[in-house]
């Protein structure tokens, strides 16, 4: 496990991350698992978090503190239900509302896609996830694989760390984009088993990498040749 000091600095980092790549409005988080407890960016946007507002939530927990985001619950049944979580992200990539409301698992149109599982799952119900109750329902949509897709409520991430969660979050919102550009098209082939495993196997790999890039992207001062 992590350091804690470490953890809060990259959840803070993975949150300034999300929220300027375009992922997230005013809504949003990102947690870590930290031993018994989880660590969760607050209820704010998340281009303001800062390490002190990082929120300490026991696994266990029956309540939530105060400063803690209502959907924590879907961080905590998550976490409880599969031991190998150790990054969630949360947001609302347009693109994962669209595809979201016209299928009921998304299938891996190309490689990368296949880092966040051999197909992504629907949990089809728009409600919040503000229970415990709620949660573990969406939960059980995601007994393995690294992404879920929440008709009408965005999606949820998993990573080795925060900055994989988002990772993957990206890409999510790629695979979706794909989806819905692919749907005119008439017949689409998806991988194959094997395509798909042989990808899977080297995401290890590869993932961190695409954090690296996406990270210099989402903490890049603007220039005088950007679009205002």
């Amino acid at each position: 496990m992590m350091p804690v000091p470490t953890l809060r600095r990259d959840l803070v980092e993975a949150a300034h991350v999300l929220s300027r790549l375009g992922l997230v409005t005013a809504y949003g988080h990102v947690s870590a698992r930290a031993g018994a407890s989880m660590l969760i960016t607050p209820a704010a946007d998340l281009a303001t978090v800062t390490e002190a507002t990082i929120v300490d939530v026991p696994l266990e927990a029956s309540s939530l503190p105060t400063a803690a985001p209502a959907e924590a619950w879907a961080h905590l049944a998550i976490y409880r239900a599969r031991p190998d979580a150790e990054s969630i992200a949360r947001a609302q990539p347009a693109s994962a509302f669209a595809a979201a409301a016209t299928t009921t698992s998304l299938a891996p149109l190309h490689g990368q896609a296949a880092w966040l599982g051999e197909s992504i799952p629907v949990y089809d119900s728009a409600h919040l996830l503000r229970s415990a109750d709620l949660a573990e329902r969406a939960a059980r949509s995601l007994p393995t694989g690294d992404a879920l897709l929440l008709r009408g409520n965005g999606a949820l991430t998993l990573g080795a760390t925060p900055g994989v969660a988002v990772a993957r979050m990206w890409l999510l919102s790629a695979a979706c984009d794909a989806c819905l550009a692919t749907q005119a098209a008439g017949q689409v082939k998806p991988l194959t088993v094997e395509e798909i495993a042989s990808w899977r196997a080297v995401r290890d790999e590869l993932l961190p990498r695409l954090w690296q890039h996406l990270r210099r992207r989402g903490t890049r001062e603007p220039s005088a040749g950007d679009e205002l």
